[in-house]
C-alpha cells in the first residue's frame, strides 16, 4: 500500500482507517513526532489560527501550539481525541473528518493534515478545507516516512509492512481550490530501542488489521532481523532514519 501507488478504494480506506479508532494511548506513546523545520517552513508569517485535521493524538498539533497559534483539532476517533485533550488542553478538539470538519467558514490561516491525507477523499476534503480557510490561507500536507534509501531501513520497512513510503514521483492530489503546490524535505533520526520498533509496528494499519497468525509472523521476523541478523541488543538505542515530506498549497 505504498502512497503514490494504486489508490485505495473507498471501502478499503474505511476498513484500514477504522483500525485506528482505538488505541490512542499506544499510538501517542510509540509514534514519532515531527521535526520543527516542517512547521517552520509550512506556517505562513503572521498566522494566528490553525486547524489540524486528522489530528490523531496531536503529534503535529504540538508544533502548531508551540508556535503560539490558536489551534482546533479534528479527528474521527474519540479515543485519539481523549489523548490529544490530555496532552494539549488549550486546543479545541472535536470529532469530524476532512470532508466534514464542523468548523466555521473562513476561520483559519493554515490547515494541516499530517499522516492522514491518504485516508481522505481529496476533492471533497479540498472543498471543505477551502471553506474553513481565509483567502490566501495555506493547506499543509505532511508525511513522516522511514528513509528507505538506507539499506537496513529498507529491509526493515518491508518486514514492518510500512506502507507510508512514497514513490519518487509522488505528488498529493488537491482540489482546484488550491494553487502553487510545493514541497520541502527534512531528514532526521529518531532514537529508539528494538522494543520501540516492535511497538511502532503494532501501531500501523497492516498489523492492526491482521489476524493473530500474521501478527505473530511479523513480530518473529522483526525480532530475528533486529537481534539475530543485525545483532542489536534489546536495550540498545538505534537512530532510526526518517524523511518528513511537507507540502503546501494556497487557497486561490
Amino acid at each position: 500500500m505504498a502512497r503514490g501507488g494504486p489508490k485505495l478504494d473507498h471501502g478499503r480506506r474505511q476498513e484500514l482507517g477504522q483500525s485506528f479508532q482505538d488505541g490512542g494511548e499506544h499510538y501517542h506513546r510509540v509514534r514519532p513526532g515531527y521535526p520543527a523545520e516542517s512547521a517552520d517552513w509550512l506556517v505562513p508569517a503572521g498566522a494566528r489560527a490553525a486547524a489540524d485535521i486528522g489530528a490523531g493524538t496531536g503529534k503535529f498539533t504540538a508544533l502548531l501550539v508551540d508556535r503560539g497559534l490558536t489551534v482546533s483539532a479534528v479527528d474521527p476517533s474519540p479515543d485519539m481525541l481523549d489523548q490529544l485533550r490530555s496532552a494539549y488542553p488549550t486546543v479545541t478538539a472535536l470529532e469530524g473528518t476532512a470532508e466534514e470538519t464542523g468548523l466555521p467558514d473562513s476561520a483559519f490561516d493554515v490547515v494541516t493534515v499530517a499522516q492522514a491525507w491518504h485516508w481522505c477523499e481529496p476533492l471533497r476534503a479540498s472543498t471543505e478545507i477551502a471553506r474553513i480557510l481565509r483567502p490566501g490561507g495555506v493547506l499543509g500536507l505532511i508525511w513522516n516516512q522511514l528513509d528507505t534509501s538506507v539499506p537496513w531501513v529498507h529491509r526493515l520497512s518491508r518486514i514492518m509492512h510500512a506502507g507510508d513510503v512514497h514513490k519518487p514521483h509522488f505528488r498529493p492530489p488537491v482540489g482546484p481550490e488550491f494553487t502553487g503546490l510545493e514541497s520541502h524535505l527534512t531528514r532526521w533520526e529518531d532514537p529508539v530501542t528494538t522494543a520501540d520498533i516492535l511497538e511502532l509496528t503494532k501501531s500501523r494499519s497492516y498489523y492492526l488489521a491482521a489476524n493473530a497468525a500474521t501478527r505473530d509472523k511479523v513480530a518473529n521476523n522483526l525480532g530475528w532481523y533486529l537481534h539475530d541478523h543485525l545483532g542489536h541488543a534489546e536495550d540498545e538505542v538505534l537512530r532510526l532514519p526518517y524523511l518528513t515530506q511537507t507540502w503546501r498549497a494556497v487557497r486561490s
